[in-house]
């Protein structure tokens, strides 16, 4: 099934926003709007959608080129630019959703501020450490927060497994707000 209503942007391809790319578009979503400043490095590869042989090209390449491999009729804007306060809004013109996968709390906290209030944000909060258990969701406004909220990458390490299962817990959002999701009934 293919829906395309507005592109969805991702702001940051790393290791959320990378997963959650991979895992929409194996969903069917078909229009996404991606945008980093950042190239594709030896230590990404553990938990982000990259190979050995990207390295050093850009992240928003090397991922449109990964994801047309999965769907090549995929419509992708890949945008390089490092995101602010002055190009927010522009670089997200058109998209009612946004994926928020930054690393600094301050690019967050911009990004929330900027985007929040005319359209849905979709955000990580506690990605670091391996612990699956504490992982929940909040609602903000419109938007919503996925993590632990407490595990920083600055005090622990970042395990594929747990930014993949947030990533899976940020893509069942944004599915379910695009009415792609088709749970069972309780039986």
């Amino acid at each position: 099934m293919t829906v395309a209503i507005a592109p969805i942007g991702i702001a940051g391809v790393g290791g959320i926003g990378s997963n959650v790319a991979v895992n929409l578009v194996r969903s069917g979503i078909d229009f996404l709007r991606i945008v980093d400043f950042d190239r594709v490095e030896t230590s990404n590869l553990n938990r982000q959608f990259y190979f050995a042989d990207q390295i050093g090209q850009p992240k928003t390449e090397a991922l449109s080129h990964n994801l047309r491999r999965i769907r090549p009729d995929l419509r992708i804007e890949a945008v390089l630019a490092r995101i602010d306060a002055g190009n927010c809004k522009a670089i997200f013109a058109g998209c009612d959703l946004v994926v928020e996968g930054f690393d600094r709390p301050t690019d967050k906290k911009m990004l929330l501020e900027l985007l929040g209030e005319d359209r849905i944000v979709v955000s990580a909060c506690g990605i670091a450490g391996s612990d699956l258990a504490a992982i929940r969701t909040r609602r903000l406004g419109t938007g919503f927060i996925v993590g632990d909220f407490a595990a920083d990458c600055a005090d622990a390490p970042l395990f594929a497994h747990k930014v993949g299962a947030i990533a899976s817990h940020m893509s069942a959002i944004i599915l379910h707000l695009r009415g792609l999701t088709h749970d069972c009934p309780n039986r």
